[in-house]
């Protein structure tokens, strides 16, 4: 199991790196993304201190640990430097909280972000096909989430996706030890969207692409 989007005490998540890290090793995960909220006041805060702790936690843990960061509800016309910012304090992964139905995101988030070249659009919503086709030109993965409420959008999400060839993947936004779900569940979670299990296992490629692009840069 792979999952690139996850939330530590730098946010609203309730564990530390170490506890979280080790919580997702013993469940046979291969791959984390840490990646907190964050927006202009404090990525500088966030993501150095994940990038401190990441290399030496995987290595302890057996997995391969990825710092990130979750952009939140940023004015869509910040998103473009909120990006450029993020990557210049160490974040591999940048997630973009997308226009989910079940928080006042600001419309023209999703447009934004992916034109900003972001890797991950978090629980998109209601994307339209317009923003789908850019995200396909653009390389943006958009996000099946295993999260309650963001993952009310999922089966939208998986067919505008599908239709236009962009590329999927699947994550928990873990917030807790129990949203760290089994690479079964996810599947489960993905075949309720309207995937098929090719689907899924491409999504699973797609991830696993993300994480060889993120250790290698």
């Amino acid at each position: 199991m792979i999952d690139l989007h996850t939330h530590t005490i730098f946010s609203d998540g309730e564990l530390i790196p170490a506890e979280l890290a080790r919580r997702a090793a013993v469940l046979g995960y291969r791959a984390l993304a840490m990646t907190d909220h964050g927006d202009g006041s404090n990525l500088d805060l966030v993501i150095p201190r994940i990038c401190r702790v990441a290399r030496a936690l995987g290595e302890a843990f057996g997995l391969s640990i990825i710092p990130g960061i979750e952009l939140t509800h940023i004015p869509p016309a910040q998103i473009a430097d909120a990006v450029t910012e993020a990557r210049r304090q160490g974040a591999r992964i940048v997630v973009l909280h997308g226009e989910t139905i079940v928080e006042p995101v600001a419309p023209g988030t999703n447009r934004a972000g992916i034109e900003a070249g972001i890797d991950i659009l978090s629980h998109p919503g209601l994307i339209t096909a317009e923003e789908v086709q850019l995200a396909v030109e653009k390389g943006v993965c958009l996000e099946i989430t295993t999260r309650k409420g963001h993952s009310l959008c999922n089966g939208h999400v998986a067919r505008t996706a599908l239709a236009a060839g962009a590329k999927l993947v699947v994550n928990n936004d873990a917030h807790a030890p129990g949203d760290l779900l089994s690479l079964d569940m996810a599947r489960k979670v993905a075949l309720g969207a309207g995937m098929s299990a090719e689907q899924f296992e491409q999504a699973r490629r797609n991830s696993e692409q993300l994480v060889a692009n993120a250790l290698r840069d």
